[in-house]
């Protein structure tokens, strides 16, 4: 049996049928907890996608391009959203293989990757390599730096190829957006 493709599209390629399917997918991953802004989180950058022979979506992930200030410098972090496997295909490597195709976007485009992962995905995450960053977390808001000390401990990062993680000794500071902030 033929293992399904991935396929990469940036957002702008995408049907409205598509980002329909694809919101359906992430509405029942996330059961029901995949709001309008997560939803427009996920949208503007660079989409894995697996379908099985019958068209069906099985798989989804997304990298969007975020700015990150840390000490004096700018990264151009390539920020994963909206991974989700449909219930009954879990478990099988599917994830293994949108994280794969996103983190060639990474390697490809940005400085380094970074993620907000759940308890669920976690297992995943830690399995290919990304790693709790272990220094403060901040935010650039309307009113200045927000610390975002609720968000330590969950959020991870991994080096883009060819370049060094920023030293955990300065906060990283995630540019503004509505919803999560990460």
């Amino acid at each position: 049996m033929t293992e399904p493709v991935v396929r990469t599209a940036p957002t702008f390629e995408l049907t409205a049928a598509e980002r329909a399917e694809i919101r359906d997918l992430l509405d029942v991953a996330f059961d029901g907890d995949f709001d309008a802004e997560d939803w427009d989180h996920a949208l503007g950058g660079v989409h894995a996608l697996i379908r099985d022979a019958d068209g069906l979506l099985l798989a989804h992930g997304s990298v969007v391009q975020r700015r990150v200030l840390h000490a004096d410098r700018s990264y151009r972090v390539g920020y994963v959203e909206g991974v989700a496997v449909r219930a009954g295909h879990r478990r099988g490597g599917l994830g293994h293989r949108i994280m794969a195709a996103l983190e060639h976007v990474i390697d490809a485009a940005h400085d380094f990757g970074a993620l907000s992962a759940s308890e669920a995905g976690a297992a995943l995450y830690t399995a290919r390599g990304w790693r709790i960053w272990p220094g403060r977390l901040a935010a650039l808001g309307p009113d200045g730096p927000l610390p975002l000390p609720e968000e330590e401990g969950s959020t991870y990062v991994r080096p883009a190829a060819g370049h060094p993680l920023p030293g955990p000794a300065r906060a990283l500071a995630f540019d503004w957006r509505n919803g999560d902030l990460l």
